[in-house]
Protein backbone atom coordinates (compact mmCIF):
# COMPACT_ATOMS: atom_id res chain seq x y z
CA UNK A 1 0.00 0.00 0.00
CA UNK A 2 2.90 2.51 1.16
CA UNK A 3 5.38 1.12 -1.17
CA UNK A 4 6.32 3.32 -4.34
CA UNK A 5 4.36 6.65 -3.63
CA UNK A 6 0.71 4.98 -4.33
CA UNK A 7 -0.48 6.94 -1.48
CA UNK A 8 -1.21 10.48 -3.21
CA UNK A 9 2.62 10.37 -3.85
CA UNK A 10 3.96 10.51 -0.70
CA UNK A 11 7.25 8.51 0.23
CA UNK A 12 7.51 6.38 2.98
CA UNK A 13 10.32 4.63 4.75
CA UNK A 14 10.03 0.97 6.42
CA UNK A 15 11.87 -0.07 9.38
CA UNK A 16 13.09 3.30 10.29
CA UNK A 17 15.05 3.83 13.40
CA UNK A 18 13.78 7.17 15.63
CA UNK A 19 16.54 6.71 18.53
CA UNK A 20 15.93 4.63 20.60
CA UNK A 21 12.77 3.07 18.71
CA UNK A 22 11.97 1.76 15.02
CA UNK A 23 8.96 1.85 13.69
CA UNK A 24 7.41 -0.26 11.01
CA UNK A 25 6.69 2.89 8.37
CA UNK A 26 7.19 6.50 8.08
CA UNK A 27 6.57 9.54 5.91
CA UNK A 28 9.13 12.11 6.99
CA UNK A 29 7.62 14.71 5.15
CA UNK A 30 4.12 14.32 6.65
CA UNK A 31 5.75 13.26 10.23
CA UNK A 32 3.11 10.15 10.30
CA UNK A 33 4.08 6.74 11.34
CA UNK A 34 2.43 3.82 10.50
CA UNK A 35 2.61 0.23 12.38
CA UNK A 36 0.90 -2.59 12.15
CA UNK A 37 0.85 -4.25 15.21
CA UNK A 38 -0.43 -8.22 15.71
CA UNK A 39 -2.03 -8.98 19.26
CA UNK A 40 0.89 -8.79 21.46
CA UNK A 41 0.82 -5.11 21.01
CA UNK A 42 -2.61 -5.01 22.97
CA UNK A 43 -2.69 -2.97 26.33
CA UNK A 44 1.37 -2.88 26.07
CA UNK A 45 2.82 -0.02 28.36
CA UNK A 46 5.88 0.05 26.16
CA UNK A 47 3.92 1.10 22.93
CA UNK A 48 2.16 3.75 25.32
CA UNK A 49 5.70 5.11 26.18
CA UNK A 50 7.06 4.65 22.69
CA UNK A 51 3.92 6.49 21.55
CA UNK A 52 4.04 9.08 24.19
CA UNK A 53 7.94 9.37 23.39
CA UNK A 54 6.89 9.59 19.22
CA UNK A 55 4.24 12.21 19.66
CA UNK A 56 6.42 14.43 21.89
CA UNK A 57 8.62 14.15 18.39
CA UNK A 58 5.47 15.91 17.24
CA UNK A 59 5.14 12.34 15.13
CA UNK A 60 1.54 11.19 14.95
CA UNK A 61 0.94 7.54 15.12
CA UNK A 62 -1.51 5.17 13.26
CA UNK A 63 -1.77 1.64 14.03
CA UNK A 64 -3.45 -0.52 12.58
CA UNK A 65 -4.30 -4.75 13.26
CA UNK A 66 -2.62 -7.27 11.33
CA UNK A 67 -6.33 -8.50 10.70
CA UNK A 68 -7.37 -5.10 9.46
CA UNK A 69 -4.19 -4.55 6.63
CA UNK A 70 -5.11 -8.10 5.28
CA UNK A 71 -9.04 -8.03 5.46
CA UNK A 72 -10.13 -4.26 4.61
CA UNK A 73 -6.97 -2.90 2.42
CA UNK A 74 -9.69 -0.54 1.00
CA UNK A 75 -10.76 0.78 4.33
CA UNK A 76 -6.62 1.49 6.03
CA UNK A 77 -6.59 2.94 2.36
CA UNK A 78 -9.08 5.02 2.83
CA UNK A 79 -7.49 6.11 6.21
CA UNK A 80 -3.86 6.87 5.29
CA UNK A 81 -5.43 8.69 2.17
CA UNK A 82 -7.01 11.20 4.83
CA UNK A 83 -4.41 11.63 7.23
CA UNK A 84 -1.86 12.02 4.65
CA UNK A 85 -4.08 14.93 2.70
CA UNK A 86 -5.56 16.68 5.33
CA UNK A 87 -4.27 19.73 6.12
CA UNK A 88 -2.09 20.40 9.52
CA UNK A 89 -0.78 23.26 11.34
CA UNK A 90 2.49 24.60 10.61
CA UNK A 91 4.87 23.43 12.46
CA UNK A 92 5.76 26.80 14.20
CA UNK A 93 2.35 27.13 15.41
CA UNK A 94 2.88 24.09 17.41
CA UNK A 95 5.13 25.21 19.35
CA UNK A 96 5.22 29.16 19.90
CA UNK A 97 2.31 30.68 21.58
CA UNK A 98 0.14 33.29 19.91
CA UNK A 99 1.78 36.72 19.32
CA UNK A 100 0.06 39.80 20.78
CA UNK A 101 -2.43 41.38 18.43
CA UNK A 102 -1.08 44.43 16.54
CA UNK A 103 -0.57 47.27 18.58
CA UNK A 104 -1.03 45.65 21.68
CA UNK A 105 0.94 47.53 24.71
CA UNK A 106 1.73 50.70 22.22
CA UNK A 107 3.24 53.42 24.51
CA UNK A 108 3.23 51.90 27.50
CA UNK A 109 -0.53 52.17 27.68
CA UNK A 110 -2.84 49.31 28.56
CA UNK A 111 -6.27 49.43 29.09
CA UNK A 112 -8.10 47.33 32.07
Amino acid sequence: MVRDRRLAAFKFKRQQIIFPYIVDFICLSRRLIIEADGSQHADSRYDHRRDAFLAGERFTILRFWNSDVLKNPAGVFDLLSHALTSPHLPTASRRAPPSPARGEGLDGAFLA
